[in-house]
């Protein structure tokens, strides 16, 4: 069994065979979330300034599992199809901040481990997290890609705004491009089981749950770095509504988080136990978001980092 190295590199060369129009594959290595990197390959045509990244770690767990090489190949390459561009992207559509002020939406990372990457773009903190800012340029219905310019200090300088304005908007374009859905964990399961997201009613929206349910799933309409719908302004509040009281938030990764009645859960250093199991053994390092659980208080309207002690 060939090396991930090795693998990627033979990809990399059979896609050069197989590319045409004067396409080319190349390695190319992107900085992620909480210090990690990852290698893919970009496929560059001429005469057209914007080249897909494929990564292919996904790709490689078919060759773990018996796949052969070139039919691995002609995966990645029927995938490139899908998702190439077939004409160049406007630049100037990020270069006037009024152009782009519709798609200015945020994420969350976490403050700690991503140091470097703060010094770079304008954020603000939020409990041990920070609220950082990406323009949503296109979304892929079929969920097979998405297009996304990261906020830098140098694009704000340039378009002439303050990380104020910058959240301003992005806290009212967040509730249209990427609305918050909750539901509950039985139906999280089950939608990933039979490949539906939409199959289920948005909890937010029917404000409806039954006595049994005391676990649920909250993130954005997409799925992509939904974690940050806990920071959406006044979702917090409008779930602790619904739900009927306190509530813990288990940050199960950048994309989602798990919610549980406080008095329907465990004792807390275990809610915290947990969300370090699932970190260790069940979340890529880029995709982690904090080791610990929180709290939302609802007479006090604050979701809270509490320091918790275990009693033995």
């Amino acid at each position: 069994m060939m090396k991930y190295q090795e693998f990627i590199c033979t990809v990399e060369r059979k896609m050069n065979l197989i590319l045409k129009g004067g396409a080319k594959a190349s390695l190319y290595t992107a900085a992620k979330n909480n210090g990690t990197s990852r290698t893919g390959i970009m496929i560059e045509v001429p005469g057209i300034n914007i080249s897909p990244t494929i990564y292919l770690e996904e790709f490689y767990e078919r060759l773990e599992n018996g796949e052969s090489v070139d039919a691995v190949v002609q995966d990645v390459y029927n995938f490139y199809e899908k998702i190439k561009y077939d004409r160049s992207w406007d630049v100037s559509a990020v270069e006037r901040y009024e152009a782009i002020r519709g798609k200015i939406v945020f994420k969350l990372i976490h403050t700690k481990k991503n140091e470097g990457l703060l010094k770079e773009v304008p954020h603000r903190e939020f409990l041990d997290l920070s609220i950082v800012y990406y323009a949503l340029l296109q979304v892929d219905k079929e969920k097979t890609g998405t297009a996304t310019l990261l906020v830098k200090n140098e694009h704000m300088k340039l378009w002439g705004v303050s990380e104020d304005e910058l959240y301003r908007d992005a806290a009212d374009n967040v509730r249209i491009l990427l609305p918050a859905r909750l539901i509950t964990m039985s139906h999280s399961v089950e939608s990933c089981l039979c490949g539906d997201s939409e199959k289920f009613e948005n909890i937010l929206d029917t404000g409806e749950t039954a006595e049994e349910d005391i676990m649920f799933v909250l993130s954005n309409q997409p799925g992509y770095f939904g974690a940050a719908c806990i920071a959406y302004p006044g979702v917090a509040d409008m779930i602790g509504n619904v739900l009927g009281g306190n509530y813990y938030v288990l940050p199960s990764s950048v994309h989602e988080t798990v919610l549980v009645l406080c008095d329907k859960g465990m004792e807390p250093w275990i809610m915290d136990e947990m969300v370090q199991d699932i970190n260790r053994e069940h979340v890529a390092e880029e995709e982690i978001l904090s080791d610990h659980c929180y709290i939302y208080d609802v007479e006090n309207k604050r979701l809270e980092m509490r320091q918790y002690v275990r009693l033995e």
